[in-house]
């Protein structure tokens, strides 16, 4: 591994010192993380916008577009899975600054690209580098914040990607209303890595990896509340190989493989809602385009804060555990897809649109959160691969390309009935992952009173 990966450890800190230290550095950790996974979508979102010019000036077809897209999408899914694996045994900070920088070498090149299998071939690039982001991210969260106050920190952390995504298209107008139409490739891809680069500046001099990084011990003797953590924490152990913590802690335990499910079914729900809105609204509830765009933007930005009320009544009421309050928003997300399915108005399809893209984040955050709370600290990044791994290759797929199969045989409501079998699925699994988070308290009391 490059020398600048590694995950060394930092010049201890007086005991002194410790506990200010790491005071200030924890909100360094989660500042550095936030900004550097919104500059991650500022980077892979923006292939998208320049589709229409791409069509129109280069000769790409819409099932060109479609096929990068896809493709993209499935090689991201793979490297999150091995990317997360690998961080575990890497300074976090630098792991991700690395994907980024990468990520926005690929990007300028995308600026002075103009062939299909060019703009393919970098796409896939990308997403290997883009599977770099979510691991450390992740790993920086267990590392510095203890379960009580973990809901809050990562809902702060989830909404980067919802402000990264939503940052892509004023970049682009803006760019272009400086730049000119005719500097549309500039406008999509240089500007966004000078941003990207700028951003990774700052989170080199002002952001954080692990408190192992740092020369500060495990955020449970810190704050001498191992007891209340999930499970025992442990010290970095260096000598575990990637195979040895995946193998160990991650396919052996039957909770993380119930939580990543629980990840595949909402991201079934979320692009299958997400992906088929435009055309579903516009043929068959007979919406302009306008409307559509009304509906496809309440979708995407009620998450923001949703996610970040969930983390605080979890943190807050139900004292750290997350399922319950998922499952709740799940019911809540088979109700609003009836709405939306069957509303004929305006008002009453956009309010159903609105709260299934309000609830459906919420199991989806809850689910990343209850993962790294299941595993040791230093087999988070594995089982955020894991769970990323499988929620981009059989929830995405299914949620676009299964969804459409069934749309395009069976009518829409076959694509209906699969999402609402997911809703289901995700109940479930939720349901066990809650119970194997009780088994898990009741050992660890047990191990407290016996000690």
């Amino acid at each position: 591994m490059i020398s600048f990966l590694k995950s060394n450890p930092g010049t201890p800190v007086p005991d002194a010192e410790i506990r200010e230290r790491y005071n200030r550095l924890r909100w360094h950790a989660l500042f550095g993380i936030f900004i550097g996974y919104a500059a991650f979508y500022i980077l892979r979102n923006n292939f998208l916008l320049s589709s229409p010019e791409l069509i129109s000036d280069f000769g790409f077809t819409k099932k060109d577009i479609g096929f990068i897209s896809g493709t993209m999408l499935i090689i991201y899914g793979l490297s999150k899975g091995f990317m997360s694996a690998i961080a575990d045994k890497s300074n976090p900070k630098h792991f991700m600054i690395f994907g980024l920088m990468m990520s926005a070498a690929v990007n300028l090149m995308m600026g002075f690209s103009a062939s299909f299998w060019a703009f393919l071939f970098l796409c896939v690039l990308n997403g290997i580098f883009q599977g770099m982001g979510a691991g450390p991210a992740y790993i920086v969260l267990a590392s510095w914040f203890p379960r009580k106050s973990r809901g809050v920190t990562t809902a702060i952390f989830n909404i980067s990607h919802n402000v990264g995504g939503g940052l892509v298209a004023p970049i682009a107008g803006a760019s272009i209303a400086w730049l000119g139409q005719e500097h549309w490739q500039a406008a999509h891809f240089v500007v966004p890595v000078a941003i990207a680069t700028i951003v990774a500046i700052i989170f080199y001099i002002f952001g954080a990896g692990r408190t192992y990084n740092e020369g500060l011990p495990p955020v449970g003797k810190i704050l001498e509340n191992e007891n209340e953590e999930l499970v025992v924490t442990k010290e970095e152990n260096v000598n575990l190989t990637t195979w040895e913590i995946f193998r160990d802690y991650i396919m052996k335990d039957i909770n993380v493989w119930f939580v990543s499910f629980i990840d595949v079914f909402t991201y079934m729900i979320r692009f299958g809602v997400l992906t088929w809105l435009p055309l579903y609204l516009l043929e068959t509830k007979g919406f302009t385009k306008a409307q559509m765009g009304t509906a496809f933007a309440i979708f995407e930005w009620a998450a923001i804060p949703s996610t970040l009320l969930a983390g605080w009544l979890t943190d807050t009421y139900f004292k750290g555990r997350r399922m319950p309050l998922a499952i709740i928003t799940l019911f809540g997300v088979g109700a609003a897809m009836f709405v939306y399915w069957g509303g004929s108005d305006l008002i009453t399809v956009t309010i159903g649109a609105g709260i299934i893209g309000c609830l459906i984040y919420v199991p989806m955050f809850l689910s990343s959160l209850q993962t790294i709370e299941l595993v040791p600290s230093f087999a988070a990044g594995s089982a955020t691969g894991l769970r990323g791994l499988l929620s981009y290759i059989l929830g995405s797929f299914s949620g676009t390309a299964l969804f459409g199969i069934l749309a395009d045989k069976f009518g829409w409501d076959a694509g209906f009935y699969l999402l609402l079998f997911a809703v289901v699925g995700c109940i479930f699994c939720c349901y066990m992952t809650h119970l194997g988070v009780l088994r898990l308290e009741r050992k660890k009391a047990q191990a407290v009173n016996n000690a």
